[in-house]
Formats: structure tokens, sequence, C-alpha cells
């Protein structure tokens, strides 16, 4: 460092507004606060780094004043005006150049064609930050959602993503924000905002800051037609339940006979869990369908969740689900019956109220391959009502639960000691 650029860096530090010194080939030498603090970089970031590598498209201008749009360490532009004059060595050749920034306003002509392009779209666009949130949509994402773009402004992708699609999406946006792929491309369904599956191709490309690390993310989205949904997508739709993704009763069924049938050469003890709802109702009524149907996909992720690798979560019925798993031991079948029971007593924050999950675990076991899955499934659907009731069962213990007629008027009026959906604390 000479010391005439060591002076005038101390000039520089002095300065209010954006500067910096300049090699003759436009390198940074160095930058001033006010600059660093302008585009969100560390001095260390700009330092022997050409200033075109933080410039966004042409130059406008020529000559000792040019308009640079400049790309801040957030992927937000900005337009600025540069001076500069060269600063003479001994020689009095141009050994540095001292170059000064000001604001400007945006090239209207540049603001106003990204923004048709993105509103006018005729597929989905959405920008999206590197945590997978929404930062912008466009009406044809919000059309094909049923969302409105204040809805989806702050949601994440993964909060209309069905669970069975989740592990895809987020090795995705792991390849893309670790700079491994610059685009992805995945067939994948998303729950509308009424409740059913939307199957899609989300196209995903990171776009990168000055520092050429990943800044964020701009999707493209359609809707796939009937004929594009492959055979595997309609054995999928007619073995799922369609609102949480989870297995049907039919696939529910198949999977517990085949367990079963694993069950002499595995040992050990199959368990069966019926799960249900003591509010379903009383949320509906209150808040509407599409606020029952949070609460069963919100049940449905939560039972994911308390899933172990090779278990089955099942919806079997309106506000009934089952779960399928393996134990070494009957304790242990009873240990993970009140795990999935503690996981099912949660809440779930809306813009508008406050979603509270409650309901009753039942627990079937056998380590007799011979069993009848009707027969499980029935003994897990009692154990789950006597709990509903306060009753307690012992093992061995006949059945005493009420009867059909009385078991559809516990779900109509759930117990007083029930807690209700209630309205978001402000």
């Amino acid at each position: 460092m000479t010391n005439s650029s060591s002076q005038w860096q101390l000039l520089l530090d002095r300065a209010a507004s954006p500067m910096a010194l300049l090699d003759p080939c436009g390198h940074f030498v160095h930058a001033n606060d006010a600059l660093c603090a302008v585009l969100g970089y560390g001095r260390d970031s700009l330092l022997d780094r050409p200033l075109d590598d933080f410039t966004v498209g042409e130059v406008r201008g020529d000559g000792a004043v040019v308009d640079r749009r400049f790309r801040r360490s957030d992927a937000s532009t900005l337009w600025m005006r540069q001076s500069t004059s060269p600063i003479l060595d001994p020689d009095g050749e141009p050994g540095l150049l001292l170059s000064q920034f000001h604001e400007i306003a945006d090239h209207p002509e540049t603001n106003v064609l990204w923004c048709r392009v993105f509103a006018n779209a005729p597929i989905g666009m959405a920008l999206l930050d590197l945590d997978g949130r929404w930062t912008d949509v466009n009406d044809a994402w919000c059309d094909l959602l049923g969302y409105s773009r204040h809805e989806m402004l702050g949601m994440r992708y993964s909060d209309v993503t069905y669970a069975q699609d989740q592990e895809h999406g987020s090795a995705a946006l792991a390849d893309l924000v670790e700079g491994k792929l610059p685009t992805v491309s995945l067939k994948k369904r998303y729950r509308h905002k009424d409740g059913h599956p939307i199957w899609v191709l989300v196209r995903t490309s990171v776009v990168t800051g000055a520092d050429d690390r990943p800044a964020y993310l701009v999707s493209q989205c359609e809707e796939l037609s009937e004929r594009c949904v492959t055979d595997a997508h309609l054995a999928h739709l007619a073995l799922h339940d369609p609102l949480t993704g989870l297995a049907n009763r039919a696939l529910l069924a198949d999977r517990l006979a085949h367990v079963l049938a694993e069950l002499e050469r595995a040992g050990g003890v199959v368990a069966v869990l019926v799960a249900d709802l003591d509010e379903l109702k009383p949320v509906n009524d209150t808040y509407g369908h599409a606020a029952g149907d949070l609460l069963l996909t919100t049940t449905a992720d939560e039972l994911l969740n308390a899933a172990r690798p090779g278990d089955t979560v099942a919806r079997i019925g309106g506000d009934e689900f089952a779960v399928i798993s393996t134990h070494p031991d009957v304790r242990a079948a009873e240990e993970f019956r009140d795990h999935v029971a503690q996981r099912l007593r949660t809440e779930r924050e809306t813009p508008d109220y406050r979603l509270r999950i409650r309901a009753s675990v039942g627990l079937a076991t056998t380590a007799d391959p011979a069993t009848q899955p009707a027969a499980l499934l029935h003994d897990a659907d009692q154990d789950m009502y006597r709990r509903k009731l306060g009753m307690r069962g012992t093992a061995g213990e006949a059945p005493s639960c009420p009867s059909c007629q009385c078991r559809e008027e516990v779900r109509a009026e759930p117990p007083d000691d029930v807690p209700q959906a209630a309205p978001r604390l402000r």
C-alpha cells in the first residue's frame, strides 16, 4: 500500500457519501463504510474484486459518469451513478481511480418490464428465500392454490406440500442452497386451500448474489394434466387419502396383513393404534371446514413425525387415524402409544385463530401371526373409546364401549372438559 493510497483511504473513511478507490482495471482497492453499508457487504468481500462483479446488466453511459445497477448482498438491486476521477502518480500517470456514488431512481423500463413479465405470466411464478418461504407470487400461482397473495406471502412451500412429498422437496432445496445444482424440476402434490391435491410440475432456479453464492430462488409452477399423471400416481391416489396423503383403509388392511405374516419370523408384537379427534365438529361449526381440514392435516403431520421408519400411518375415517407399528414387547408398544398421544396434544397458530389438537388414542397388540387384521383394528378401536369416555380397561377384559348410536353422540358432543378451538391471542 503506497503512502498516496493510504492518504486517500483516510479521506474516504471520513466521507459520508459512498466512495471507493479502484485500480486502473476497475478492481476495488478500498471501499469506505458508507459504500459497504449501501451494498451490504463487508470490506473484505469487495477488495481485489472488479466492480463489474457487483453490477447487474448493462452499464449506462460512458466516460467519467456512468449509471450502474448494483446487486446488494440480500439480492435486491439499486441504481447508482458513478462519478470517477483519476489520481495521478508522481510520473503523471493515472495510478488509482477515485469513484463517488449516489443512488438514483430505477430505470423505469427495466422495472416495468420485469413487473409485467412476472404479473402476467400464464403459469405460476414465485420468488422464495433460501428457507423456502415465498416472498412474492403472481396471480396465476394464487389461482392455482386458492390462496390470496396476502395469505401466501410468508408461507413456506412446505406448508402446502403433502408430508410424503416433503423429503424430495427438502433435498432439492438443499441442493439449490448449497450450490450443487442451478435448477431442479419436481413433480409433486400441493394441497389446495379447499383441501384437494393438485399435481404440479415445479421448476426452481437459484439466483446468485454478487459474491456468487445463492441469494434467492425463482420458481415456475404449472398444473399437470390428467395425461401427465402416470400410472404410479393414479395407483397412489387409489390407495391414499386425498386430503392428508396418508394411506387409506384399503392400504392399511394390506399393510397390516403383511406385518402379521412377518410376525413369526421377526418376533416381537404388532401394535395397532387408533386415534380419534375430540373436537373436529366444533372446529368445523365455529371456523368452517377449511379450519377442520387444517386440523386433520396437522394431525396427519404429527402422526408422521411420531411414527418410525417402516410404520404405516393411515386415515380410516372422517376424524379417525390409525398407525401400524412393530415393537419388541407390549411395554414398548404402550410407550409408543403414550408418545403418540402426547404428540396429539398440540396447537397450530393461524392468522385468525389457534387450533388445539386433542385426540383419544387406543392400542391393541398381538404376538400371534394368526390374528385377524379386522379383529386387531376392532380391539384398538374399542380401547380408544374406553379412553375417550375416561374408563380404565385392563388387558383381557371384554370391551365395555358405547353402542354405535352412543358413539356418534360422543363425536357430536365432546365432553365439556375438552378444550375447544380458541380465538388467537393478539
